[in-house]
């Protein structure tokens, strides 16, 4: 009797536990109701223009420094291609075109990466930290002096992070939200120079033409770019020992 009481009990808390959802812990902070009390609509008139379901939504995040724009795409689980659902503005920047190599360096990354916080208390109002330095990162870049705390934020300052104002930045942070709620443990977030179609690398080689290994870099990214050009299908990002990306 004793044991059927314990598995009862334990159950019914794995049951309460699984119950209070992502979403939920979530909305316990004033800021991620205020975005949903002014963004939900929106969100759900943006999801429904492209035929997806919040319900099972998964996203992808790609950013370009050159044009200051950072595209989120979406698709349904059960879909095989991302769709752009809408793009936002850059608020500002900082830096020049290239990788973060080191802290201070005020460079916003290029790579490959994934969200791995949720701010809701953000100095800049909510924020979406990346998980930089990555494994490419921490063979490239200058050990111990790396640094981190790269965000996707409100507000309009920067010093390598990705500012898009508090206005997009609460309408963003719920699309996060309702993929994180629906198991999507790592949402995709892919910085790069440029858009890297043939034209811009070709003058991103023109302009750095005394800088091989940046440029070097660049073709190593366009490769990841392409990819998802091509197929609107995320590849499969691997590190190599020197640091450089492979795509499967």
């Amino acid at each position: 009797m004793k044991i059927s009481i314990l598995l009862f009990t334990l159950f019914a808390g794995l049951f309460f536990w699984k119950a209070t959802s992502f979403k939920t812990e979530q909305l316990k902070y004033s800021r991620v109701r205020t975005a949903y009390l002014e963004k939900e609509n929106r969100v759900k008139s943006l999801l429904k223009n492209k035929g997806l379901d919040s319900k099972h939504l998964e996203i992808f995040i790609r950013a370009f420094k050159s044009e200051k724009c950072l595209e989120l795409w979406g698709k349904n689980k059960t879909d095989e291609k991302f769709q752009l659902i809408t793009s936002y503005d850059f608020c500002t920047t900082s830096g020049n075109l290239g990788p973060k190599r080191q802290e201070g360096d005020l460079q916003i990354p290029e790579g490959f990466y994934h969200i791995n916080q949720f701010n809701p208390w953000s100095k800049f109002y909510l924020s979406l930290g990346i998980n930089y330095p990555n494994a490419s990162d921490k063979i490239l870049g200058v050990q111990q002096r790396l640094g981190n705390h790269i965000f996707i934020h409100g507000n309009c300052i920067t010093i390598g992070c990705i500012p898009v104002t508090d206005d997009k930045i609460k309408e963003l942070y719920l699309f996060a939200v309702e993929a994180k709620n629906n198991g999507q443990h790592k949402i995709p977030v892919h910085i790069f120079p440029a858009r890297l179609n043939e034209q811009k690398l070709q003058a991103l080689r023109e302009r750095y033409s005394t800088r091989q290994t940046l440029t070097s870099f660049w073709q190593n990214l366009k490769d990841g770019f392409d990819h998802f050009e091509n197929t609107h299908t995320l590849p499969k990002v691997t590190v190599a020992q020197n640091g450089s990306y492979m795509f499967h």
